[in-house]
């Protein structure tokens, strides 16, 4: 899968591996169709983000979730 393309599929795939990566509780509020690709720069930054750490203090989660929740349409 190239991630540096912008698709649909691209994002719903990225907000499934944060929201699995996080083990977040309310994954209905973060459904991939609540995203389109107008800020796919910034949720693939994040998403790399994501993926390079493995553990996240609960104020890191809160920034995680808040900034998915600024890039939501």
């Amino acid at each position: 899968m190239n991630l540096t393309q912008p698709s649909q599929e691209n994002v719903e795939y990225m907000i499934d591996q944060i929201k699995e990566k996080l083990r977040m509780v309310n994954v209905d509020a973060m459904k991939s169709d609540n995203f389109d690709d107008s800020q796919y720069e910034e949720l693939y930054d994040l998403y790399s983000m994501v993926k390079k750490r493995s553990t996240f203090s609960p104020s890191e989660m809160q920034a995680i979730a808040s900034e998915l929740g600024s890039l939501r349409k």
